[in-house]
């Protein structure tokens, strides 16, 4: 079903809803990618809320690192529910519309979200860097107050940016059409919706992408750069060995989010297609919050042992 915009504007041409662009014209094209996103966002749920308990309910995990890990499950989680219930509504059903107001909603949480998990990732590489390289301070100078404040200011961080970039697109007049041609309320789809001449509002939002992802990033280098130097001054093969296996986690983490985040918002604008925008929407908003549950406790003896305790009592609460 096409929406007709003209049922959607007042006498001042403004629109006042939008409507996502259908994935296919074909019913089982969209019901297997409904099936697939579903599959991978209750993977991505469940995975991140049981990292969050089982840290949670294990005294061993009450530490900085862990802290973190915990922010970074409760990030996922919002991060994935602000987009892909829309989502999954939009691919098996007519009603594809969605309110300025909701658009607006929905664009504030995933850049809230987004922005606080660049920052949140520099911060947990700092605590590695703090962890290596100066370990005899490292009780000290990362304690619980340290890490806390440390966590709301990358909350903080995410919801300044989020108000502010959501207010500057939405502040602009929208002409239409009003079919954004994305899988939600992104900021380049909504840009390019915008009345007029939108070149100077894009390089502002250029501008404020490469300082919230490149910042906290060259943040991350330097800090693994430090760690790296250090590491190979270690004496011991079993020390280094133990120093990275600590840091790989968060590398592949970070090499995930901020690929995907990099080749979406920083490339060149006449790069730009819907078919690729959508397919890299698909891999940060979905995959890779499915793969971050699974790298922390493949990759973590410690953290698999724990889940497998985790789900042992659930069971057993089930049973009983």
């Amino acid at each position: 079903m096409s929406l007709n915009c003209s049922l959607w504007q007042d006498n001042s041409m403004a629109i006042k809803c939008f409507a996502f662009a259908k994935f296919s014209e074909v019913t089982e094209q969209c019901f297997l990618l409904f099936t697939l996103i579903l599959l991978m966002f209750l993977a991505s749920l469940m995975g991140n809320a049981l990292i969050a308990l089982t840290i949670r309910t294990n005294p061993v995990f009450h530490t900085p690192m862990y802290f973190f890990l915990t922010n970074l499950s409760l990030l996922e989680i919002g991060y994935t529910c602000s987009v892909i219930p829309k989502m999954l509504q939009s691919l098996v059903s007519e009603a594809r519309g969605i309110s300025r107001e909701g658009c607006a909603t929905q664009m504030f949480f995933f850049t809230f979200f987004g922005i606080s998990e660049c920052c949140l990732l520099a911060a947990m590489a700092f605590d590695r860097y703090m962890d290596i390289c100066s370990p005899l301070h490292y009780a000290t100078q990362m304690s619980r107050r340290v890490c806390v404040q440390l966590a709301i200011i990358c909350w903080g961080v995410g919801s300044m940016v989020g108000l502010g970039q959501t207010n500057y697109i939405f502040s602009l007049d929208f002409c239409g059409p009003c079919e954004i041609d994305h899988f939600f309320c992104d900021l380049p789809p909504i840009l390019a919706l915008a009345c007029g001449d939108t070149s100077h509002n894009e390089a502002a939002v250029f501008v404020v992408a490469i300082l919230c992802i490149s910042s906290p990033f060259l943040l991350i280098m330097a800090s693994y750069g430090r760690i790296l130097a250090v590491v190979l001054l270690m004496p011991s093969s079993e020390g280094r060995h133990k120093a990275l296996s600590t840091c790989s986690s968060h590398l592949l983490v970070v090499t995930l989010f901020y690929g995907s985040a990099s080749v979406t918002y920083l490339r060149p604008k006449a790069s730009h297609s819907p078919g690729t925008d959508k397919l890299l929407a698909l891999f940060y908003t979905v995959v890779t919050s499915m793969l971050n549950p699974i790298i922390y406790s493949l990759r973590n003896k410690e953290v698999k042992a724990a889940l497998w305790r985790t789900l042992g009592k659930k069971n057993v609460l089930i049973r009983g």
